[in-house]
C-alpha cells in the first residue's frame, strides 16, 4: 500500500506498532537499519534520523560522517515474524547529507534516478529475480556448518525433499508482506532451494529483493537452519544464481531488441557488480551458469535467453547474475546499458542455437567471454566509461579497489 507520513504514523498508532525499523543498504548491497520507536516518526520524517556512515564499509571514513536516514512511507511493511503485541515495522530510506542533499552512495537514489531517465527516453521497465540459495545445519553452539539440510535434487517431492516446509513457510511471510510468490522448488545440489516472485517495477523489485533475503534467513534462523546465498556454498556442487528476468515497454512498440543488444554490449563492463564476489567466478561456467555472451530462446546455455512465454509475460533472462550483488546497483546497469541500446537503436546479434555445455572448441572460439576472474572484472569496470557514467566515483571506487 502506498502510504504517506500521516498515514504510516496513523498505522502506527492503532496497530500497536512499538518498533521502527529505517532500512537501508550500504553500497554492496548488505542492509542495515536503526529502530526507532514510534514518537521518533515525526522528527524522522521531517528532518532524518542521523547516523555514522564512517562505521558503513564503502561510506567513506570519519571526516565528515554524519548522514541521515529519511523513511519512504510508501515501503511501510510489517514484519509477520515479530510479536503479534508490540509490532515491528519496516521502511526502506534515502540517505542526505545533514542539508538534505542526497548522498551520492545511496544506491537506492541511485536506481530511481536511472527509472526517471529511462521513463524520459519513453522506457518502463520490469524486474523479477530468482533467488537460489542453500540450506545448511547449525552444530550443537548454533554455528553454520557444511552439511547440507537434505540430499534432495532438481524437483524432487517430499519427503525426500526436507526443505519444502521452510520454503512454504518463507512464501507465506513474503505473501503477508505484499510479495507474491511465483513458485518455489529444490534445486540441483544438495539443501538448495529457488523461489521465483513476482515481477514490478525496478525499485519495488529491488526492495522485495532486499526483504526476500531477510524473509529467507529469518525463516531458516527460526527453523534451526543457515540460509547461504553465497555463490559457490559446496565446490563440487552447483552454485547459487539469481536469474534477472527483465521486461520493457514503449511507445515505439517492441523494443527489446535494442535493449538486450545494449546489455550485451555493456555486459563484460558491468560483471563485477553483477558478480561481485571471488566465488562468483567459479560459478560462471559450470552447472547452467554462462560464461560465453550470447543470447537465444528457451536455450539455458546462453548468457540471455528468452523464455517460452505469450503476451504480457514475454521477457528476457540474464543467467550471470548471482546473489551477492547489490540490486539497486544491477538494474541500474541494466537500465542505462538498455537506455543506451535504445537509443543507438543497436543491432542485436543472431541468437545463438548451440548448447555452450557440449560445444567443441572450435566452437566456442567465435563467442566472446565474460571475465574469468574478479581481477579481470574489476580491470574492465575500473577502465569502463561507461561504468563512470552510470555510478558515482565512490561507488566505482568501493567495487574495484575491494
Amino acid at each position: 500500500m502506498n502510504y504517506s507520513a500521516e498515514e504510516v504514523m496513523e498505522y502506527v498508532k492503532e496497530e500497536d506498532v512499538k518498533f521502527v525499523r529505517l532500512a537501508f543498504t550500504d553500497v554492496y548491497g548488505r542492509q542495515k537499519n536503526i529502530t526507532v520507536m514510534p514518537n521518533e516518526l515525526p522528527r524522522a520524517f521531517e528532518y532524518g534520523i542521523a547516523f555514522d556512515a564512517s562505521a558503513i564499509k564503502g561510506f567513506g571514513d570519519e571526516a565528515h560522517s554524519d548522514l541521515f536516514l529519511h523513511p519512504d512511507p510508501a515501503t511501510l511493511m510489517l514484519l509477520p515474524w515479530r510479536p503479534e503485541h508490540g509490532k515491528v515495522v519496516r521502511m526502506f530510506c534515502s540517505i542526505r547529507y545533514p542539508d538534505g542533499s542526497l548522498y551520492p552512495a545511496d544506491t537506492r537514489s541511485i536506481l530511481t534516478k536511472a527509472v526517471e531517465e529511462a521513463r524520459a527516453a519513453g522506457l518502463t521497465f520490469n524486474f523479477g529475480p530468482e533467488y537460489e540459495f542453500y540450506l545448511f545445519r547449525l552444530d550443537e553452539t548454533g554455528a553454520a556448518t557444511s552439511v547440507p539440510y537434505d540430499n534432495a535434487g532438481y524437483m524432487d517431492a517430499a519427503p525426500v525433499d526436507k526443505c519444502e516446509n521452510v520454503r512454504r513457510e518463507i512464501c507465506l511471510a513474503l505473501e503477508s508482506m505484499g510479495i507474491l510468490p511465483e513458485s518455489s522448488h529444490h534445486e540441483e545440489g544438495p539443501g538448495q532451494n529457488e523461489i521465483d516472485f513476482r515481477y514490478s517495477d525496478p525499485l519495488s523489485a529491488a526492495d522485495n529483493a532486499l526483504t526476500f533475503r531477510s524473509v529467507v534467513e529469518t525463516v531458516a534462523a527460526r527453523n534451526g537452519l543457515h540460509a547461504d546465498f553465497s555463490p559457490k556454498p559446496v565446490p563440487s556442487k552447483p552454485g547459487n544464481g539469481l536469474h534477472v528476468n527483465f521486461s520493457v515497454k514503449s511507445p515505439d512498440g517492441d523494443v527489446m531488441s535494442y535493449v538486450i543488444a545494449g546489455i550485451l554490449d555493456k555486459i563484460k563492463e558491468i560483471t563485477l557488480f553483477l558478480n561481485p564476489d571471488g566465488e562468483s567466478y567459479d560459478r560462471l561456467g559450470h552447472s547452467k551458469a554462462p560464461q560465453y555472451i550470447s543470447w537465444s530462446t528457451e536455450n539455458r546455455s546462453q548468457l540471455i535467453r528468452i523464455p517460452a512465454a505469450g503476451a504480457e509475460y514475454r521477457r528476457a533472462e540474464l543467467r550471470s547474475p548471482d546473489p551477492t550483488l547489490n540490486p539497486y546497483i544491477a538494474f541500474t546497469l541494466l537500465i542505462k546499458a538498455g537506455i543506451d541500446g535504445y537509443k543507438r537503436k543497436a543491432e542485436l546479434c543472431p541468437p545463438s542455437e548451440i548448447n555452450f555445455f557440449t560445444a567443441d572448441d572450435k566452437t566456442l572460439a567465435g563467442f566472446d567471454k565474460l571475465p574469468s576472474s574478479l581481477a579481470e572484472a574489476r580491470d574492465l569496470a575500473a577502465a569502463s566509461e561507461f561504468v563512470k557514467s552510470c555510478l558515482p566515483e565512490a561507488v566505482v571506487r568501493a567495487y574495484c579497489e575491494g
